[in-house]
């Protein structure tokens, strides 16, 4: 993502979490003042009950605003573990393959035919999941 992008995406996240907050605790602080006199000793567990619920609200509203706050930042974080991921995947392609490379002479049937195709079967399997991690890492 462009810093452009990222930086609106940001601002307008804390905004939106800031408004629905400052909405939730402006209904919650209205809610408890209406109720009657005589309903108060009746109704306590009523005011804990709404109390506990905009509470409640308030906090998943929160955690609406910052799961979008850092969604950008997941993004970039799966595209750089996928390539990490990669990397690591092209290791074992380095280490098969050279004992590939060494037992090339015997690949039809020879003293080292079992070594070269187990080798073989290794390289090839890496070297498919590196590609198609670092192809996944481009198209996010």
């Amino acid at each position: 993502m462009r810093p452009k992008t990222i930086g609106r995406t940001l601002g307008i996240g804390l905004r939106v979490a800031g408004r629905v907050a400052g909405a939730r605790l402006a209904a919650q602080a209205q809610s408890t003042g209406q109720l009657h006199p005589n309903q108060q000793v009746a109704g306590s567990r009523t005011i804990h009950r709404a109390g506990g619920q905009a509470a409640g609200q308030v906090s998943h509203d929160l955690f609406r605003g910052i799961k979008g706050f850092l969604r950008p930042f997941g993004k970039v974080g799966h595209g750089l573990w996928l390539e990490v991921v990669g990397v690591f995947f092209l290791l074992p392609v380095l280490i098969f393959g050279s004992a590939m490379w060494r037992t090339r002479a015997s690949w039809n049937h020879g003293p080292q035919h079992g070594p070269f195709l187990i080798s073989t079967v290794v390289v090839v399997l890496f070297l498919y999941l590196a590609v198609t991690s670092f192809w996944r890492a481009s198209r996010k």
